[in-house]
């Protein structure tokens, strides 16, 4: 039984949003709503997360603060109240193992946005196109390099987490929104001011459904559960430090309401500045580290902006790096009975030991197929592997079995008292959504992107 509790009561909330708020909706959001037309893509993903992450959210909040247990335990202990299987523990083990295959990848690319912000910091970054990207490739293929930026950034997150919970995960909370919120605001204004407004916020915003196919639609529900801060064992792990009382609805409407304030402000930022230098916001991945320095050496004020944009980015990476370790340190905690901080050595020793398959996938191992006899994995490298692996397999898996879990088998056994917040209304609503809307929908994003 876990005995750590939030300190306030804004703590679950301010957790949930830490979690939620980060790369993937400041980086990740504008380009794949550049690539899914503007508005077609951003429609989908509201409705997604309402209709798919939202009651997902909920789900997993409840079996956190239900179960007082860390989230590979957590269906299980709660599955045996009622003579049940422990093998329900799989509704847990899923998501926390994606969360640990993604926290492997994800400080790498926090690592780049550290190198990027001392580059634009010191003066050091590139400038025209040819030599931005020669010095992005140049940098990701020294795998020196970025391992020990990875481990800079994976270092300052387990420092955090090593402390206690109040004084250190809601305390990084705390600290981390006003200061991402003033730093995207600054960013905003000066894209305003110095944008092609008119054409971005047309491109992002007028309605335009010609562009809605079937591969908008679940790329805007992947993103919707990935922006949710759903499906990685997090909010099972938050909700399991949540007061009794606390309300599921104030909570689900704040991070729901930051995703798309967050969304929505980093695309205002993006569109106008990618139209006013004639560069194109749908360049995928590449658009933070090959796409905007560009933009960022030939604008007046450029060596400033762009050390905000990545200071923006790093701590965004921050607050969900630390909710993807505390799975796995709540479970050791739970089941070792270790020290917070040993734990957190343990999960940054781990962690970095096997985000070094990614760094090296690009340097020397960028060729390396590991899964070539499986023929959907065959094309894929370490870090390809891994984050398929993760994003388009166990998170779908963990929200499809989290569903059936809370909506099918626990349904109407759950206590008043950990639906607090939620009308009667609501609260069949939500069952109702656990039980058909999710189940399908995940399902279809799971079998086509596995099938694509």
């Amino acid at each position: 039984m876990n005995s750590q509790r939030w300190v306030s009561r804004l703590g679950f909330l301010l957790g949930a949003v830490g979690a939620a708020v980060g790369m993937g909706s400041i980086w990740r959001f504008p380009y794949l709503a550049a690539a899914g037309g503007g508005f077609a893509f951003i429609a989908v993903f509201v409705l997604a997360c309402l209709a798919f992450g939202a009651p997902v959210f909920i789900a997993e909040a409840v079996l956190g603060r239900w179960s007082r247990h860390s989230p590979p335990r957590a269906a299980g202990v709660i599955a045996g109240r009622f003579g049940d299987s422990a093998l329900w523990d799989v509704v847990g083990w899923t998501g926390s193992i994606a969360g640990f295959l993604i926290i492997s990848y994800y400080t790498m690319i926090a690592g780049w946005v550290l190198a990027y912000t001392w580059y634009f910091l010191s003066g050091n970054y590139a400038r025209g196109p040819p030599a931005v990207v020669a010095k992005f490739h140049a940098f990701v293929a020294d795998s020196r390099a970025v391992s020990l930026w990875q481990l800079g950034f994976f270092a300052l997150v387990a420092v955090v987490s090593a402390r206690q919970l109040n004084r250190g995960v809601e305390w990084a909370n705390r600290w981390r929104a006003p200061g991402l919120l003033a730093i995207l605001l600054v960013l905003v204004a000066y894209s305003l001011a110095t944008g092609d407004v008119a054409r971005g916020l047309r491109f992002a915003f007028a309605p335009d459904l010609s562009r809605l196919t079937s591969v908008v639609v679940l790329g805007a529900v992947g993103q919707a559960l990935f922006a949710m801060g759903v499906s990685a064992g997090i909010i099972i792990a938050y909700g399991a430090y949540m007061p009794v009382g606390e309300s599921l609805q104030r909570s689900v409407t704040a991070v729901v309401g930051s995703i798309f304030v967050v969304s929505l402000l980093a695309t205002v930022v993006i569109f106008p500045l990618m139209f006013h230098y004639g560069l194109n916001p749908a360049e995928g991945p590449e658009l933070v580290f090959q796409v905007l320095p560009i933009a960022f050496a030939e604008m007046p004020g450029g060596r400033l902006i762009g050390t905000l944009f990545f200071a923006l980015l790093a701590l965004a990476a921050f607050t969900p790096s630390i909710g993807l370790m505390e799975p796995w340190i709540a479970w050791l905690s739970e089941r070792a009975g270790l020290r917070r901080a040993t734990a957190a050595c343990l999960c940054l020793g781990a962690g970095w030991l096997i985000g070094q398959g990614s760094v090296l996938s690009f340097g020397h191992l960028k060729d390396w197929h590991p899964l070539r006899s499986i023929p959907r994995l065959a094309g894929l490298n370490f870090f390809a592997v891994v984050d398929f692996l993760a994003a388009n397999l166990l998170m779908p898996i963990s929200a499809l079995l989290v569903s059936v879990f809370i909506g099918w088998r626990m349904g109407k056994r759950i206590p008043e008292g950990e639906l607090s917040g939620l009308s009667l209304r609501s609260r069949r609503l939500l069952l109702f959504a656990l039980r058909y809307v999710c189940p399908l929908g995940i399902a279809i994003v799971l079998v086509v992107g596995f099938s694509r």
